[in-house]
Protein backbone atom coordinates (compact mmCIF):
# COMPACT_ATOMS: atom_id res chain seq x y z
CA UNK A 1 0.00 0.00 0.00
CA UNK A 2 1.55 3.15 -0.91
CA UNK A 3 0.33 6.61 -0.04
CA UNK A 4 1.95 9.87 -1.06
CA UNK A 5 0.95 13.63 0.12
CA UNK A 6 2.62 16.92 -0.24
CA UNK A 7 2.44 20.34 1.69
CA UNK A 8 3.80 23.89 0.92
CA UNK A 9 5.36 25.50 4.13
CA UNK A 10 6.15 29.15 4.54
CA UNK A 11 9.59 27.89 5.50
CA UNK A 12 13.02 27.44 3.95
CA UNK A 13 14.28 23.76 3.89
CA UNK A 14 17.00 24.37 6.89
CA UNK A 15 14.20 25.21 9.05
CA UNK A 16 12.12 21.98 8.13
CA UNK A 17 15.27 19.51 8.55
CA UNK A 18 15.48 19.61 12.21
CA UNK A 19 11.90 18.35 12.37
CA UNK A 20 12.68 15.16 10.04
CA UNK A 21 16.02 14.57 12.22
CA UNK A 22 15.45 15.33 15.93
CA UNK A 23 13.49 12.97 17.77
CA UNK A 24 11.92 15.31 19.82
CA UNK A 25 10.61 17.21 16.99
CA UNK A 26 9.55 14.13 14.88
CA UNK A 27 7.36 12.90 17.77
CA UNK A 28 5.26 16.44 17.61
CA UNK A 29 4.04 15.80 14.12
CA UNK A 30 4.33 11.79 13.72
CA UNK A 31 0.76 11.78 15.40
CA UNK A 32 1.48 8.23 14.80
CA UNK A 33 4.54 7.56 16.70
CA UNK A 34 4.39 6.65 20.26
CA UNK A 35 8.22 6.34 20.62
CA UNK A 36 11.50 7.10 18.30
CA UNK A 37 15.02 6.66 19.34
CA UNK A 38 18.33 6.39 17.61
CA UNK A 39 19.40 2.21 18.40
CA UNK A 40 23.44 2.94 17.92
CA UNK A 41 25.66 5.76 18.13
CA UNK A 42 25.24 7.27 14.84
CA UNK A 43 22.81 10.18 14.36
CA UNK A 44 23.00 11.15 11.34
CA UNK A 45 23.58 9.45 7.56
CA UNK A 46 23.16 6.25 5.42
CA UNK A 47 22.88 3.63 7.73
CA UNK A 48 21.22 5.49 11.04
CA UNK A 49 19.72 2.88 13.01
CA UNK A 50 16.25 4.05 14.54
CA UNK A 51 13.02 2.24 16.82
CA UNK A 52 9.79 3.31 16.56
CA UNK A 53 7.02 2.55 17.83
CA UNK A 54 4.08 3.32 15.91
CA UNK A 55 -0.01 2.70 16.21
CA UNK A 56 -1.94 3.03 13.16
CA UNK A 57 -5.17 1.75 13.23
CA UNK A 58 -4.52 -1.40 14.36
CA UNK A 59 -2.05 -3.36 17.38
CA UNK A 60 0.87 -1.11 17.97
CA UNK A 61 3.71 -1.90 15.63
CA UNK A 62 7.53 -2.30 17.19
CA UNK A 63 9.58 -1.31 14.20
CA UNK A 64 13.43 -1.50 13.61
CA UNK A 65 14.73 1.29 10.38
CA UNK A 66 17.70 1.68 8.63
CA UNK A 67 18.47 5.27 6.73
CA UNK A 68 18.96 4.17 2.96
CA UNK A 69 19.18 7.89 2.00
CA UNK A 70 20.44 10.87 3.81
CA UNK A 71 20.71 14.15 2.14
CA UNK A 72 20.98 17.66 4.73
CA UNK A 73 17.94 19.44 4.24
CA UNK A 74 16.62 17.73 0.98
CA UNK A 75 15.98 13.96 1.58
CA UNK A 76 15.78 11.19 4.07
CA UNK A 77 15.12 7.65 3.16
CA UNK A 78 14.79 4.25 5.56
CA UNK A 79 13.92 0.96 5.37
CA UNK A 80 12.58 -1.35 8.24
CA UNK A 81 14.77 -3.80 9.22
CA UNK A 82 12.89 -5.83 11.62
CA UNK A 83 9.08 -5.55 12.95
CA UNK A 84 5.62 -6.75 14.06
CA UNK A 85 2.59 -7.18 12.68
CA UNK A 86 3.88 -5.74 8.58
CA UNK A 87 5.72 -7.27 6.23
CA UNK A 88 7.90 -5.03 4.37
CA UNK A 89 7.93 -0.98 5.39
CA UNK A 90 9.53 2.05 3.84
CA UNK A 91 9.26 5.94 4.07
CA UNK A 92 10.80 8.87 2.37
CA UNK A 93 10.49 12.91 3.24
CA UNK A 94 11.49 14.81 0.46
CA UNK A 95 12.01 18.84 1.48
CA UNK A 96 12.43 20.40 -2.27
CA UNK A 97 13.25 24.44 -1.64
CA UNK A 98 10.24 26.98 -3.71
CA UNK A 99 10.12 30.24 -4.54
CA UNK A 100 7.71 31.12 -0.87
CA UNK A 101 9.55 28.16 1.01
CA UNK A 102 9.33 24.84 1.05
CA UNK A 103 7.16 21.80 -0.33
CA UNK A 104 7.52 18.70 1.79
CA UNK A 105 6.67 15.02 0.40
CA UNK A 106 6.07 12.65 2.38
CA UNK A 107 5.66 8.78 1.15
CA UNK A 108 5.31 5.51 2.51
CA UNK A 109 4.60 2.13 1.64
CA UNK A 110 3.92 -0.66 3.82
CA UNK A 111 3.31 -4.49 2.88
CA UNK A 112 1.47 -6.33 5.17
CA UNK A 113 1.64 -9.84 5.55
CA UNK A 114 -1.61 -13.14 4.88
CA UNK A 115 -0.87 -13.29 1.07
CA UNK A 116 -4.29 -12.59 -0.32
CA UNK A 117 -6.05 -11.21 2.56
CA UNK A 118 -3.24 -8.78 3.59
CA UNK A 119 -3.89 -7.04 0.10
CA UNK A 120 -7.42 -6.55 0.75
CA UNK A 121 -7.03 -5.34 4.45
CA UNK A 122 -4.28 -2.24 2.47
CA UNK A 123 -7.03 -1.30 0.17
CA UNK A 124 -9.72 -1.00 3.73
CA UNK A 125 -6.48 0.64 5.45
CA UNK A 126 -5.44 3.25 2.56
CA UNK A 127 -8.11 5.65 2.93
CA UNK A 128 -7.98 6.02 6.53
CA UNK A 129 -3.63 5.94 6.25
CA UNK A 130 -4.55 8.94 3.62
CA UNK A 131 -6.06 10.70 5.79
CA UNK A 132 -3.50 10.63 8.68
CA UNK A 133 -0.34 11.26 6.44
CA UNK A 134 -2.94 14.76 5.60
CA UNK A 135 -3.40 15.23 9.04
CA UNK A 136 0.52 14.98 10.23
CA UNK A 137 1.42 17.03 7.42
CA UNK A 138 -0.97 20.20 8.55
CA UNK A 139 0.64 19.60 12.12
CA UNK A 140 4.23 19.67 10.12
CA UNK A 141 3.54 22.68 8.86
CA UNK A 142 2.33 24.60 11.65
CA UNK A 143 5.42 23.73 13.61
CA UNK A 144 7.72 24.65 11.04
CA UNK A 145 5.80 27.81 10.06
CA UNK A 146 5.12 28.86 14.01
Amino acid sequence: MKVQNSIEIAAPPEKVWPFLVEPEKIMKWCITFRKFEYTGKQRSGVGTAFYVEEKAGGPLMKLNFAVTEWEENRKLAFNMTSGTFVKGYEQTWAVDATPPGSRFTFMEQVKLPYGVIGKVMELFARRSSEATVKEMLAKLKSLVET
